[in-house]
């Protein structure tokens, strides 16, 4: 029995293309002692994965003729571990792959939710995400502004409906009149500014015209740029990725920095979801009240094929997403 797995064909130095991975046949891995072998369900598909191919982050570089890592939803079907049985779902770090295996101690089993995708999603790495930099760094109080870019984003959007749900004014900011209005209609922010039209600092303006108690940025460049022009005095600003840059190797940084931290008195912070961990119990049991409630809507954009990742991976970047984006590589068990 094959696996198939997709590759790294060539590291990208400017915009990805699907001529950077390789869809390859590789032979089915084999668990050792303490290992299970994992059949891949669903594989987050997050614009961090581009950030990999530039080098080391807070994980190792992925190198051309590596499988393209990913964290992924899976299912037991062999174990050489008495931890886990047959039949278990389990979160793993795994790759773009029909199969992997793994150290039986290193994946995480999972409780029993319909759909899987639920536990990518508002319960898994994306609300997560959300609610830990808010809750942690940002600490939000009712009746501040909180501004988040890529508002129709994974992150962005439960951002912001987490920010409502406590009494926040919430401002999105997305590209592209739809996708704005989407924003506002469906998720409920108060408003949201199309950053590809003119005048981004103006449309800022209007739309915080008390200014910006919390930033919480994806995005980075330009964008974080303007919006810390906005900060009110001891704001907070999340810093949670910088998609505008993942894709170029012409970086761009806010030219007033760090000039209007000091300023302001600003506390600007970067984290990554397992710093909070320890929280974990916490924010799903929060997550899980304001979806009951209706508080939060669940939005999930999952790209059917392990063969169309890397398609899944260039569009996300370009921000053709609403919500979650995932790709399914197999059927949920029944």
């Amino acid at each position: 029995m094959q696996n198939r797995q997709i590759t790294i064909a060539e590291l990208p130095t400017a915009e990805l293309t699907p001529d950077h991975f390789k869809l390859v046949e590789a032979e089915m891995p084999t668990p050792g002692e303490g290992e299970v072998l994992l059949r891949v369900i669903l594989m987050s598909i997050d614009a961090a994965n581009r950030s990999w191919m530039k080098g080391a982050t807070y994980r190792a570089a992925v190198n051309a003729g590596d499988p393209m890592p990913t964290y992924a939803i899976c299912e037991v079907t062999q174990s050489n571990s008495p931890k886990l049985s047959l039949g278990d779902i389990v979160a793993a770090e795994a790759t773009w792959s029909d199969y992997i295996t793994a150290k039986a101690h290193q994946v995480q089993k999972l409780p029993k939710v319909e759909p899987l995708s639920r536990l990518m999603s508002v319960y898994g790495i994306a609300g997560k995400t959300a609610f830990h930099g808010l809750m942690s760094i940002g600490n939000p109080l009712p009746g501040e502004t909180v501004l988040v870019s890529a508002a129709a984003g994974s992150v962005g959007g439960y951002v912001g409906q987490i920010a409502k749900a406590l009494g926040c004014r919430v401002v999105g900011i997305a590209g592209g009149p739809e996708k704005c209005k989407w924003v506002e209609d469906e998720l409920g922010f108060d408003a949201c500014v199309d950053y590809r039209e003119a005048g981004l600092s103006k449309k800022l303006a209007a739309a915080c015209p008390n200014g910006v108690d919390i930033y919480f940025d994806n995005v980075g460049g330009k964008i974080l740029e303007s919006s810390l022009n906005f900060m009110n005095e001891k704001g907070r600003v999340v810093c949670c990725g910088a998609i505008s840059q993942y894709d170029t190797d012409n970086v761009i940084g806010p030219r007033n920095l760090p000039g209007v931290i000091v300023v302001k008195r600003l506390k600007m912070e970067g984290f990554i979801v397992m710093d909070f961990a320890h929280n974990d119990d916490k924010c799903v049991r929060a997550m899980q009240h304001w979806v009951r409630t209706g508080q939060i809507k669940v939005f999930e954009d999952i790209v059917e094929g392990l063969e169309n990742a890397p398609h899944a991976l260039i569009g996300l970047l370009a921000g053709d997403n609403k919500g979650k984006r995932l790709v399914r590589v197999a059927a949920d068990p029944k």
